[in-house]
């Protein structure tokens, strides 16, 4: 992208900033829709203006000729694709999916969220390596368009088999067809979660991994490089993350059905705690292999507590509005990254700045989460 629009990783990382934020902002909203019309609308036409969105990036570079080739062109242009890909992509259906799980499954939630973990954590870890590869056969443009396609036909897919709500009743823990429909509608409004400060412990933590996790992935080559490491051992570290995040989601989404939320916020935040630590030392072996599991394991756990925790500490009956909060403040975090990353990286050379700051705002979240009383 830098090479293909005359940007600077800084323009790119500020253009990435500035989109995904005013797509944060929307995202609320359509959390609202997500409780109104469901997730069977949400998913397909999601996916299907996702894929409209990659292609619209295809042809970002030819548009900025057409405008004159400005550097201010190719940023504005990319900025809506960024606008788009966050929304629609990490944003609304990211969300459908996985509330729509929750709305079916009560007893099993946790198995479950933590079955779809598997391939959630499968996709986020080893799309970076998967793309490289599909770049490397296809181009950049061509890797957009298969992308669309495959979305295009996931859109029709999930038209004809979702459904948004069982007919009767979730599965659920009672025999009572009359208590587990009750129980499956209640919940806070999004007044009262929003003073909760439950809600924003479990936000920060989430929040505080899409910040490190996506400058983490979007300067992967960069940062491996200032480490005295290849781009190919860049990529290779998804593949051991990948599999400590699947294992981990998938024992800790099981786990979690019998056990309270916040030991395993506690363990995440010291993973991801572990982790950063590894990224300091990424010259060495073990600086290697700390940040591929304590990322890769913190990861796992992340997607188990991004699943449960809204639904079991405030309910279903307002979960698009609550979880869309939620996405907002992650999506705004993973905004941040990048740019912060990129800033650092300009002003001291390199990236160690805002690694330790990563790592307090880690330590201050870890002892929130060991002060916190957290009811269930």
């Amino acid at each position: 992208m830098i090479e293909a629009l005359t940007l600077s990783r800084t323009e790119l990382s500020i253009a990435y900033l500035v989109g995904t934020l005013l797509s944060a902002l929307c995202l609320p909203r359509a959390g609202r829709l997500f409780d109104v019309h469901g997730g069977r609308v949400m998913m397909a036409g999601s996916s299907i203006l996702l894929a409209l969105m990659l292609l619209y990036i295809t042809q970002v570079a030819e548009l900025q000729r057409f405008a004159g080739g400005s550097v201010a062109a190719g940023w504005c242009l990319i900025l809506i694709g960024y606008f788009g890909v966050r929304f629609l992509g990490q944003g609304v259906l990211t969300s459908a999916s996985r509330n729509i799980l929750l709305i079916w499954f009560v007893k099993r939630r946790g198995l479950v969220s933590g079955v779809r973990g598997v391939f959630v954590s499968l996709g986020f870890a080893l799309a970076p390596l998967l793309i490289a590869m599909l770049i490397a056969a296809r181009g950049w443009q061509g890797a957009l368009w298969v992308m669309a396609i495959g979305l295009l036909l996931f859109g029709v897919l999930a038209w004809i088999f979702v459904r948004s709500a069982p007919e009767v009743t979730p599965v659920a823990p009672s025999t009572n067809q009359v208590e587990s429909e009750g129980s499956s509608q209640s919940g806070h409004t999004l007044a009262e979660v929003k003073r909760s400060s439950l809600f924003w412990l479990y936000a920060s933590s989430l929040s505080i991994h899409a910040l490190f996790g996506t400058a983490l992935t979007f300067h992967i080559v960069s940062i491996f490089e200032q480490a005295g490491r290849s781009s190919a051992e860049a990529f290779a570290y998804f593949l051991p993350a990948a599999v400590c995040s699947t294992v981990v989601n998938l024992i800790g989404g099981y786990w979690a059905d019998t056990r309270r939320l916040k030991p395993f916020l506690i363990v995440m935040l010291a993973s991801f705690l572990f982790g950063a630590g590894g990224l300091v030392m990424l010259d060495t072996t073990a600086g290697y292999w700390s940040l591929a599991i304590g990322f890769g394991c913190g990861g796992g756990l992340w997607g188990v507590i991004s699943n449960l925790a809204f639904v079991r500490y405030f309910g279903t009956r307002h979960l698009g509005e609550v979880s869309g909060l939620n996405t907002a403040l992650t999506v705004s975090a993973s905004a941040v990254g990048p740019a912060v990353f990129s800033l650092g990286l300009d002003g001291w050379g390199s990236y160690d700045l805002p690694i330790y700051l990563c790592m307090t705002v880690l330590m201050g979240l870890l002892v929130w989460a060991w002060v916190q009383p957290a009811p269930e």
